[in-house]
């Protein structure tokens, strides 16, 4: 879908070069299109969410305008946030970081990532301070732990047949921290919410989308 919107010129790439985290804009729609492009493992690298945060935080200072090039400043009707990687949106945290940064004990570190991660989600969850801008997420293939949070932190979750979401944190003794409970629990209810995040479980989009936590389910690179 997105190369041929860039095949007939509709979007305009505009942000920093060699980000992790590309950017283009669709004039006639007003569509911001996020795409994660980490470089090694599909997670929430220090790299990408850095680049993510630059982004973001201009477009919320900006009043939900993005600046596509020469001053000019266009305003966002839409957010879509996406992966490069049809088969990964994202793995949710760095876990390799994690172990280093445990093991040397550097809790100044590991509380830098966390509040890159909670600055990232809670301009999202606010719409960049824009109340005119509708935020939503593409899933193409796994979205797990904090990908999935990042993936509820939009308006709108749009998910491919072949998605596979979840919060495996319970399974090796940590726990979703960016959101999971609250977000879970305004579609489904707290009971609900409670019991998939201690189940562990990964859920194809399908089921997602019964049991109410996917709005649209589409079909394979529709």
């Amino acid at each position: 879908m997105s190369n041929l919107r860039d095949a007939v010129g509709l979007c305009i790439p505009y942000g920093k070069a060699n980000s992790q985290y590309e950017t283009e804009f669709e004039p006639a729609t007003g569509t911001i299109w996020g795409y994660f492009k980490p470089r090694g493992t599909a997670c929430f690298s220090l790299g990408l969410l850095k680049d993510i945060r630059r982004h973001d935080s201009a477009l919320a200072t900006n009043g939900g305008k993005v600046d596509i090039g020469g001053g000019e400043m266009q305003t966002a009707n839409y957010y879509v946030c996406g992966s490069r990687d049809p088969q990964v949106f994202n793995l949710g945290g760095d876990l390799a970081l994690f172990v280093l940064l445990i093991k040397a004990r550097d809790r100044d570190a590991l509380a830098h990532y966390s509040r890159l991660c909670i600055d990232n989600m809670y301009a999202r969850i606010h719409n960049y301070q824009s109340s005119a801008m509708a935020t939503i997420s593409l899933v193409q293939g796994d979205a797990l732990g904090g990908g999935f949070e990042c993936a509820m932190s939009s308006d709108i979750i749009v998910a491919e047949e072949s998605a596979q979401l979840g919060l495996p944190e319970i399974l090796f003794n940590l726990f979703p921290g960016m959101g999971a409970y609250s977000l879970l629990s305004r579609r489904i209810g707290a009971r609900a919410a409670e019991e998939l995040i201690l189940s562990g479980r990964v859920l194809s989009a399908a089921k997602l989308h019964e049991m109410g936590i996917v709005d649209v389910l589409a079909p394979n690179g529709g």
